[in-house]
C-alpha cells in the first residue's frame, strides 16, 4: 500500500475518476440527482430540526434557511456543497501529489493542482449551464476552489512536514 501511494499514477488515476464523477454529476439534472425521497425516508423524525431551524444565510441571492427551504431541501443543501468542496479537494489533492512525485517542487505542484482544479471547476459549471435544469454559479466554483486549496495546502503542510521528519 505504500508504494502505491508514492506513485503519480495512482494519483493521476484518482484525479481522472473524479473528473468522470464531476462530469457524468454535471450531466444529470437536479430532479435526477435530488436525494429529497431518501433523506424523507432516512430523516423522517427531522432529527436536530429545532437547532437548524436558528440557521439561516444567503447563497447566490437566495435564502438558505429550514423556513425558505424545507428540512429536507436544507439537509440535502448541506450534502450538496459539502459534496463540492469534498470532490475539488480530492481533485487538487491527486493532482498535487501526480506532481510532487514526478518531482516538481513544492509551490509549483501547488499552484498547478489549485489552479487546475479551479478551472476545471469553472468548466464544470459551464457544462451544468448546458444541462436542462442545472443553475450553474460562481459561488459553487468559489466553494470547489476552497476546497482545491484546502487540500493543496494541507499536502504542501505534509510534504514539509515528511522533509523536516527525514532529516532528523
Amino acid at each position: 500500500m505504500r508504494k502505491l501511494l508514492k506513485d503519480s499514477n495512482f494519483y493521476f488515476f484518482v484525479a481522472v475518476a473524479v473528473i468522470l464523477v464531476l462530469f457524468i454529476s454535471s450531466s444529470q439534472t437536479y430532479e435526477q440527482q435530488s436525494q429529497i425521497g431518501l433523506l424523507s425516508r432516512l430523516l423522517k423524525n427531522e432529527p436536530l430540526k429545532d437547532w437548524l431551524s436558528g440557521i439561516s444565510f444567503a447563497y447566490a441571492g437566495s435564502e438558505v434557511s429550514i423556513a425558505a427551504k424545507g428540512y429536507f431541501s436544507f439537509v440535502e443543501f448541506f450534502i450538496r456543497k459539502g459534496a463540492h468542496f469534498f470532490t475539488y479537494f480530492v481533485l487538487s489533492g491527486s493532482l498535487f501529489f501526480v506532481l510532487v512525485y514526478r518531482r516538481v517542487p513544492l509551490w509549483l505542484a501547488a499552484f498547478f493542482a489549485w489552479l487546475a482544479a479551479t478551472g476545471y471547476a469553472g468548466i464544470d459549471e459551464y457544462h451544468q449551464m448546458l444541462t436542462g435544469g442545472r443553475t450553474p454559479l460562481f459561488q459553487d466554483v468559489m466553494l470547489d476552489s476552497a476546497g482545491a486549496l484546502t487540500a493543496v495546502l494541507i499536502s504542501w503542510l505534509c510534504c514539509l512536514w515528511r522533509q523536516k521528519k527525514r532529516k532528523r
